[in-house]
């Protein structure tokens, strides 16, 4: 192919929409993958997950559940709890932490407020939670689904891991929501790095 068929290509394409425009550049690199829903903080805020937890950040996501019936949510909590402590101030400036519930019907933010409240929990870590449809899509977005649907049914089956990355840099990764806290912290500044 010469240049000015090369060229009536590209034009070409860029009429037909092939690159981002504008306003697509200017709401994140991947908006379009990730669902901007509405979920609420544990401090009663509402935020958009893309728009403000998650576009340019460093992210240390992970799901759970207050009543979680085999007790691994808490220890799970308390081992991320340590993670925080390790990554000290760097906990909402650099690196961010969300907790998002499987129970939203239940785990509204008066009962996220207790549950932080219990474990001591500082400022850079949000407990969210959101309409049904929407935290089940995030759930399936982020990865935390099985193929199995009678597997994928059993929400314990969602909370034993922990996806961690930066957004901008499009670096993602995961890890057991119980490995050593010196582990996750430098799995998360790897890809904050």
């Amino acid at each position: 192919m010469d240049r000015r068929t090369a060229f009536k290509s590209a034009l070409a394409l860029l009429a037909a929409g092939a690159a981002p425009s504008t306003a697509q550049a200017a709401a994140g690199p991947h908006a379009a993958y990730f669902p901007n829903v509405a979920l609420t903080t544990h401090q009663g805020r509402t935020v958009r997950f893309y728009d403000d937890l998650l576009r340019g950040k460093t992210v240390l996501l992970n799901f759970f559940y207050i009543h979680c019936l085999d007790g691994q949510c808490p220890l799970q909590t308390a081992n991320l709890k340590r993670v925080q402590t390790l990554l000290g101030e760097r906990v909402g400036r650099e690196v961010f932490m969300y907790s998002i519930t499987l129970q939203p019907e239940i785990d509204r933010p008066p009962l996220l407020r207790q549950y932080v409240d219990a474990f001591g929990i500082g400022p850079g870590w949000q407990f969210l939670t959101g309409r049904p449809a929407d935290v089940e899509r995030l759930r399936r977005r982020l990865g935390f689904a099985d193929p199995d649907p009678k597997v994928d049914r059993d929400k314990s089956n969602h909370t034993g891991v922990v996806r961690y990355g930066n957004e901008a840099k499009s670096l993602w990764g995961g890890c057991p929501a119980l490995a050593e806290p010196e582990v996750i912290v430098r799995a998360v500044s790897w890809v904050a790095a």
